[in-house]
Formats: C-alpha cells, structure tokens, sequence
C-alpha cells in the first residue's frame, strides 16, 4: 500500500478579540489570577498589569485559547491585550 504524504492537522484559528467585565479574584493555585463575569471565570495571563489585583472591576480586552496550557487548573485561559477599569 503506498503511503500518504504527511498531512498535519490544521491549527484551529485563534479566538476573536472580546472584551470581558468582571472581577479580579486570586485563582486556586498561587499566583494565578481570574476574572469572574458571572457565569464565566477566564484566567488572566500575559500581563502584569498592576490594575490586576483581587476586587479590582475591570474591563480586560483579549482573546480567550482554551487551548492554552497552564498550572492554574481553573477558568478560561485568556490571554490579555488591555486592562481598564470598569
């Protein structure tokens, strides 16, 4: 049987850009952050934005990767663009 050229699988294509509002809590893990939007809970990563602190109201724009892997074991993992205050 004659072989296949290799095909890799298709990455999926990045998430839109969103903006989510909510509220800062620490995550389970140490040092993990999470904003919780009410029936949604994204972990905030690539930013040091010292606007991130827990019970802060923000406005985060970004794009959500599910596909992300992380420690932090909890919430959507989000990856941040702009921080506001909400």
């Amino acid at each position: 049987m004659p072989s296949r050229p290799f095909s890799p699988k298709p990455h999926p294509s990045p998430q839109a850009e969103i903006t989510v509002v909510g509220v800062v809590e620490a995550g389970v893990e140490h040092g993990c952050t999470v904003l919780r939007t009410g029936d949604e809970v994204y972990q905030l990563v690539g930013s040091a934005d010292p606007m991130i602190k827990p019970g802060a109201r923000l406005a985060v724009r970004g794009r959500p990767n599910p596909n992300l892997i992380t420690t932090c074991q909890q919430g959507t993992p989000f990856e941040v663009i702009e921080v506001r205050a909400a």
